[in-house]
């Protein structure tokens, strides 16, 4: 008879989230997350199968934690969705910012770019994911427009990939080392760019 586990399953996920996230998937040993989550080798295996399973499912943790607090973010009335945007966008800029000393990125850009390529259970994920954070964003422009914030007559869809797009620009960027600054001016052109209300809304 198995023994019960005597951990928390979700801790244990997120502990390894954190591992990949910080150091990526190639880079990431068994020992690592050994250290990082506090199982022997053993219970990892036997709880989470391989690496390449308990990534799987430290991804999908990391996945459904981006999109949730983008929807926490972004969703509410129709009025003020506007500020919801801007407020998010510049949260985004503002979190992808390199810290000294510390390891940044959004796993997802990060999984996107190591794994996509050659992985295609990751592959499939990045794309779920980017879609679900594009629907957000298009809610929300959408929401906009309908309480006069923005031209009713524009395309959300298009504003939305479009602003999607350029988040995940910022967030390479940042990674790279851009500074602050720049990423903020990225961020504030973005917004600069969504059209404003057409006369004929006003």
């Amino acid at each position: 008879m198995a023994r019960p586990r005597t951990f928390d399953e979700h801790a244990v996920i997120a502990a390894a989230r954190e591992q990949f996230r910080r150091t990526g998937y190639a880079a990431t040993s068994i020992d690592d997350l050994v250290r990082a989550t506090g199982l022997g080798k053993g219970s990892l295996y036997g709880a989470f199968g391989d690496k390449h399973a308990l990534f799987l499912r430290a991804y999908d943790d990391y996945r459904d934690h981006a999109v949730d607090t983008a929807r926490a973010e972004l969703e509410g009335p129709d009025a003020g969705a506007l500020d919801r945007i801007r407020a998010y966008v510049a949260r985004v800029s503002c979190d992808s910012a390199l810290v000294p000393g510390e390891e940044c990125g959004c796993m997802l850009s990060k999984a996107t770019v190591e794994l996509a390529g050659s992985d295609d259970d990751v592959a499939a994920r990045s794309l779920e994911s980017f879609e679900l954070l594009e629907a957000v964003l298009v809610a929300a422009i959408e929401q906009a427009q309908a309480a006069g914030e923005l031209d009713s007559g524009a395309d959300a869809g298009r504003l939305g990939v479009s602003l999607l797009a350029t988040l995940r620009g910022i967030e390479l960027l940042g990674r790279a080392g851009k500074p602050a600054a720049a990423l903020d001016a990225i961020a504030e052109d973005a917004l600069a760019g969504l059209p404003a209300v057409a006369v004929a809304d006003a």
